[in-house]
């Protein structure tokens, strides 16, 4: 994990990608200084907040369905993936009923992948234009988040994270530039994050690295 933090810049932070990883494998990267850990299943999730040191900053970073946000509500520090306002909204709606204002990133798809969720740069804008987002007192949109397409073409990659990183900028100018905690641009994982960061990513979301590869059985 070390080696990876040698490589972050000063503003980029480090969330250690937790899931499918054993709650000791956890508790030795916490004891090495780690607090931030990225999980994209609730049921893990909640499992794992139950056991391990309550500083921990637990992110949600996979996709996430709007029945299991009442799970992770009460405690969760950041949501990376909001790709709807239905969700959104149901985050308001749970972080209301926990007495707490959820912090979020709103997803966008650049990658040239059907899978990935996520708004288009034009409905990410058209969305924010509609200023509903603003009504919602529960949730505090603090910036964007994004996957690069999966491939070993760089040239591709950074012209993806490029794409992002200037939304972000024409976000920030139209709708948030009174808005400080506006500034969390979640981008980059394990084989792309060093190109990410020369593209403005203040996260990193890094799991194989640091952990080896993951045990699904």
């Amino acid at each position: 994990m070390q080696h990876v933090k040698a490589t972050l810049k000063p503003n980029v932070r480090l969330v250690a990608v937790s899931k499918f990883h054993p709650v000791e494998a956890l508790q030795e990267a916490y004891d090495a200084g780690q607090r931030i850990f990225g999980e994209s299943h609730v049921q893990e999730l909640t499992a794992k907040q139950e056991v391990l040191p309550k500083d921990v900053e637990w992110h949600f970073i996979g996709h996430l369905q709007t029945n299991k946000v009442k799970y992770i509500a009460s405690f969760i520090s950041l949501i990376h993936a909001v790709d709807s306002v239905k969700l959104l909204k149901e985050i308001n709606k749970q972080a209301e009923k926990a007495g707490r204002v959820i912090d979020v990133l709103l997803q966008v798809h650049v990658a040239k992948e059907e899978t990935k969720f996520g708004f288009t740069p034009d409905e990410l804008l058209d969305t924010l234009a509609t200023e509903e987002w603003k009504t919602l007192q529960h949730v505090h949109v603090v910036g964007l988040m994004a996957m690069a397409t999966n491939t070993d073409n760089e040239a591709q990659i950074a012209q993806e994270f490029d794409t992002v990183s200037h939304l972000f900028a024409t976000a920030k100018e139209r709708f948030f530039a009174h808005e400080p905690t506006f500034k969390e641009l979640s981008m980059g994982m394990s084989g792309d994050y060093l190109i990410a960061q020369e593209h403005g990513s203040t996260m990193v979301r890094i799991g194989t690295t640091i952990f080896g590869e993951r045990d699904y059985s």
